[in-house]
């Protein structure tokens, strides 16, 4: 079946940095982009970065632009998510998902969605 497992979360103080993983399985990967979204307590679900199928395109929330790096390897089929100069704003629930890129390239949605890690960013 299809997987999208996140890791990575946890505590880390205001500045400090995470590296979050998403491991898929279950699909072929390349042909899939893979976002990172994010979810706050009492907010809705914001999208945070997404890097194309063939990992030659990513975008960023404005929020998070010169911060958080994301990146693919095809060898490991896996995406992460580097997260530095963290802020307290940054605390949530972050979810890795998956769809296919000729979809998203139109506008789709994604197909396939982890359960998520928790990022807790203590001031």
């Amino acid at each position: 079946e299809v997987q999208l497992v996140e890791s990575g979360g946890g505590l880390v103080q205001a500045g400090g940095s995470l590296r979050l993983s998403c491991a898929a399985s279950g699909f072929t990967f390349d042909d899939y982009a893979i976002g990172w979204f994010r979810q706050a307590p009492g907010k809705e679900r914001e999208g945070v970065s997404i890097i194309s199928s063939g990992g030659d395109i990513t975008h960023y929330a404005d929020s998070v632009k010169g911060r958080f790096t994301i990146s693919r390897d095809p060898a490991k089929n896996a995406v992460y998510l580097q997260m530095n100069s963290l802020k307290p704003e940054d605390t949530a629930v972050y979810y890795c998902a998956a769809g296919l890129m000729s979809a998203v390239a139109q506008g789709g949605g994604m197909d396939y969605w982890g359960k998520g890690t928790l990022v807790t960013v203590s001031s």
